[in-house]
């Protein structure tokens, strides 16, 4: 047991560290700067009420990103020196966003202590390496994300702070080996945990799914399958999960190795980023006589998002959430006596709603951070809530969990199979989503990314779309000008949301124009990012006619597009002639 001194260090603010939707995001560089991290950290220790830091137990972990370790070491010296019990810590550094959140509400330590929160590591789906990203998040006792009142809190102190408190005696722990390592410091004994998190994990999802069914899927000669962690920290778990639980072929994984640098891509799981993936699922430009996989699915950086193909096939975000629903009762055990309600993000195709109507469960519409559904499940009001941001997630933790989707998906396929594995013909994902369409009709649904926008302008085509609301008959002479074949507005607004649990109002957060037949245009900037805006826009169409469900997006779509780039002046106040990425 070594022993610790606690020194006070003398510093000054940074600006700019407002935490955003998902945490403080900047520059590996900018986080190596003197000072920078240890101001964070202590602004949030700072924030918390004094018994979630003195003697208690908090998680240090995250995707594994460049400068993760390095992190690791510098925020246990800090707690060592806050008055911190116990640092739990996954092996190598390494911990799914969601695994943290099970890992909060599920461990219990050795001596009985559990945690009271933690500090995630992660940029989630940015690039990360030397010159790329890193992020810091803290999350609270129930496993998801600090609170605006909470986060607000640590933004002011990171504007005033003057000291920070640091063991630096602590000496370096070995988190590449698994074992309890202690300490004895001026307040008494100092425990750092160091574990495999996907013990945890994988036995909660067993309470979740039935493995069996699953596994009888996956060795069905008929079923093929593949994953792709994108050099993710998904790839610590899915060796566990989907080859020595599940059975599938240890061929299946692709890119399941985590690295600092996520191989060199983007941890992005969409068509864009996820390029081997795409291609292998045969959606790619190139032509392969190779027959595709059944089933494919892709993670991020840190494992809280999911992409879900089918052979040549795509899967929206947003419809995939209310496919998860409408199945959710008969498929998945966890959910066998029903849903408590169904939630979506404001930007969100509206799928989930009619799927909420037809089976008339509740129903939430809530702004883009998954802090807004914690709060519903929290209080028993939603079982399974999604984001078109490619986050799916029930009420099993309280983050947005990619393994947990694509479990959910092959749940859905095997019970749909159950007594058909002999037979001649699978029921594919393709079949699930169209007699889907069938029955719920179809929101045809894109979103077009502006990157790394110059964030004066972006700020100013926002302003101008809310400007424009003040008279929708402008709004819809000029349409009517662009594309005579769209339908009216019949109602514009800046998307407010008051919480039903605990009465907090949360405004402007993304421009809406809803039309007549149902559509939408929604407008929103991205808090995700880690240099200059993101324009996000949304354009959804919904079909009812079901002779109309099997037409291509991209082609149903094109008049609203036209409507949403011309009407937004995108090209005028951005300088883009074309977006980003298109999902």
């Amino acid at each position: 047991m070594g022993l610790f001194t606690v020194t006070k260090k003398a510093t000054t603010p940074f600006e700019g560290q407002k935490p955003g939707t998902s945490g403080l995001r900047k520059k590996v560089t900018v986080f190596q700067q003197p000072h920078y991290l240890q101001n964070f950290v202590q602004s949030t220790f700072n924030a918390l009420p004094a018994d979630q830091v003195k003697g208690a137990t908090i998680v240090v972990s995250g995707d594994g990103r460049y400068f993760s370790k390095d992190a690791v070491q510098i925020i246990t010296k800090m707690a060592a020196a806050n008055g911190v019990r116990r640092v739990w810590v996954g092996q190598n550094s390494l911990m799914s966003t969601p695994a943290v959140s099970a890992v909060i509400r599920e461990r219990i330590g050795a001596d009985g202590s559990k945690a009271t929160g933690a500090f995630i590591l992660t940029a989630s789906h940015n690039p990360g390496g030397p010159t790329e990203d890193f992020g810091i998040k803290y999350n609270m006792g129930n496993g998801g994300p600090a609170p605006e009142s909470v986060t607000d809190k640590i933004f002011s102190n990171t504007t005033t702070i003057s000291e920070y408190l640091i063991s630096e005696d602590l000496p370096d722990v070995d988190i590449s080996v698994v074992g309890v390592t202690s300490f004895s410091g001026p307040e008494g004994p100092f425990d750092v945990d160091v574990f495999d998190s996907s013990v945890n994990y994988i036995k909660l999802m067993k309470t979740i799914f039935d493995f069996e069914a699953i596994k009888k899927l996956l060795t069905s000669p008929k079923f093929t399958f593949c994953y792709d962690a994108l050099h993710g920290v998904a790839g610590a778990y899915a060796k566990h999960i989907f080859v020595e639980e599940l059975g599938a072929d240890e061929s299946s994984l692709l890119n399941c190795v985590p690295k600092e640098d996520f191989g060199g891509g983007h941890p992005d799981p969409n068509l864009t980023y996820a390029k081997e993936l795409v291609e292998r699922m045969g959606l790619g430009k190139s032509s392969s006589n190779v027959e595709p996989p059944e089933f494919g699915a892709a993670a991020d950086g840190d494992a809280d998002r999911n992409m879900i193909l089918g052979k040549r096939f795509f899967v929206t975000p947003s419809d995939s959430v209310a496919i998860i629903a409408a199945n959710a009762v008969q498929s998945i055990p966890y959910f066998a006596s029903g849903l408590k309600g169904v939630a979506r993000s404001m930007p969100t195709s509206a799928a989930l709603d009619v799927v909420a109507k037809n089976l008339n469960l509740k129903f939430f519409e809530v702004p883009t951070g998954w802090k807004f559904f914690g709060n519903l499940m929290d209080a028993g009001m939603c079982s399974i809530c999604g984001e078109e941001s490619f986050g799916t997630g029930s009420d099993h933790i309280r983050e947005k969990d990619g393994i947990w989707a694509v479990l959910a998906w092959l749940s859905i396929i095997a019970f749909k199979n159950k007594d058909n594995l002999g037979g001649d013909k699978l029921v594919t994902v393709e079949d699930i989503v169209r007699q889907h369409w069938a029955t719920y009709g179809r929101h045809y649904y894109t979103r077009y990314d502006y990157e790394n926008v110059d964030a004066g302008a972006a700020k100013e085509l926002m302003a101008n779309l809310v400007s424009m609301q003040s008279s929708l008959s402008d709004v819809n002479k000029l349409i009517k000008e662009i594309r005579s074949d769209v339908s009216e507005v019949v109602a514009a607004d800046e998307f407010e949301y008051k919480d039903p649990v605990d009465g907090s109002v949360s405004k402007h957060q993304g421009i809406r124009y809803l039309f007549g037949d149902g559509s939408r245009l929604v407008f929103r900037l991205s808090g995700t990012g880690s240099v200059g805006a993101t324009i996000r826009v949304y354009i959804e169409q919904y079909e009812k006619d079901s002779s109309k469900t099997g037409r291509d997006s991209q082609e149903a779509l094109a008049p609203l597009v036209d409507v949403a780039l011309k009407l937004s002046k995108m090209q005028e106040y951005t300088g883009r002639s074309a977006p980003t990425v298109i999902t």
